[in-house]
């Protein structure tokens, strides 16, 4: 029996779907009032028999918040995979962000290590991880991550989670994370990386030069199964595609929805008031928007993210970054 956290998410919904259509029996933790609808949606992207399959979901209600929950849903459980999290780039949401993402984290690998369960498997992320060091251009594993860079209050919870999981692995715990980096895959098209669908179908008319790296969502799914049945552990992995221009992906985009795509670039000082303007709109006119300060100067950076432990410790094969857009796009509503 297998406990996945956060399964109504983008990665959660997929995994489940993953580990289902494997024959697993699965045991999927959701508060109260989470909304399933996105899973049983995913799966029927996927599956004929969607329903069938998402019927065989065990749903415990419970929190990552709420230790007392987590000993329930344990019961009976070999392998926990925990894909929940808070992910946010407004200022606001940084105490919630730190209460789920790291103390909710806490809670988790607790309650792992009294269950005395087999493996667990953390989604964390690369902005987790360091910049690299002067002279150099590529992202590992290895990059340290310091306290003294400017992070996001997103980088900050990540990296303390990610903490959690390394003191739970010095008590016992027999642990795998993995450090997605922007995931793309058919979702909630009004939250997270699918936003950038959303955003270019509205006729986006400008692009920045940064660069970073892209994964698709069934290839982080993947992975995190064949690291789980894998008798590799105590270790992490950074999981990505291909390293693209923000400029790559918004047009690429724009060709598999048929329209035309950004033709304007789009400088830092540019960005400075569109970002600023977005505040305006949503104090005013209460408009939220995705694109906030840090989502701006992000858009500028150029960072290069290595796969290459993932592919040699597992032989594996990543999907083409422009196929993902492509498959994307296929579950896109008209």
């Amino acid at each position: 029996m297998i406990l996945v956290t956060g399964g109504t998410g983008l990665v959660g919904s997929h995994l489940l779907f993953d580990l289902l259509s494997k024959g697993n029996k699965v045991r999927a933790l959701k508060r109260k009032n989470s909304n399933t609808g996105l899973v049983r949606t995913t799966f029927s992207f996927y599956a004929e028999n969607a329903d069938k399959l998402f019927d065989t979901i065990e749903w415990f209600d419970g929190d990552i918040l709420d230790p007392f929950s987590l000993e329930d849903a344990l019961e009976g459980i070999e392998d926990v995979y925990h894909c929940a999290a808070l992910v946010s780039f407004k200022k606001e949401d940084g105490k919630n962000m730190l209460d789920i993402n790291v103390e909710g984290t806490r809670n988790i690998v607790n309650a792992c290590l009294d269950a005395n369960i087999r493996k667990f498997c953390m989604v964390s992320s690369v902005a987790a991880l360091g910049s690299p060091e002067e002279g150099e251009n590529t992202v590992s594993e290895k990059t340290p991550w310091s306290p003294e860079e400017k992070r996001s209050g997103y980088s900050n919870s990540k990296f303390k989670s990610e903490l959690e999981v390394w003191r739970g692995i010095e008590e016992g715990l027999n642990a795998v994370i993995v450090n997605p980096s922007i995931i793309i895959g058919p979702g909630q098209w009004d939250k997270g990386s699918s936003l950038l669908f959303k955003t270019v179908a509205k006729g986006l008319k400008y692009y920045t030069k940064g660069i970073s790296g892209y994964v698709d969502v069934r290839d982080v799914s993947r992975s995190m199964i064949e690291l789980m049945e894998s008798d590799i552990a105590n270790e992490r992995f950074v999981l990505n595609s291909e390293n693209c221009s923000y400029e790559f992906i918004l047009k690429t985009i724009a060709k598999y929805l048929g329209i035309e795509g950004p033709t304007k670039f789009a400088n830092e000082k540019l960005t400075e008031i569109a970002w600023r303007l977005a505040y305006l709109k949503r104090i005013f006119l209460f408009k939220s928007s995705g694109f906030t300060k840090e989502t701006a100067r992000a858009s500028h950076n150029i960072k290069y993210y290595s796969n290459q432990k993932i592919k040699e410790a597992l032989n594996f094969e990543f999907i083409p970054i422009e196929k993902s857009i492509e498959d994307t796009l296929k579950h896109y509503p008209k």
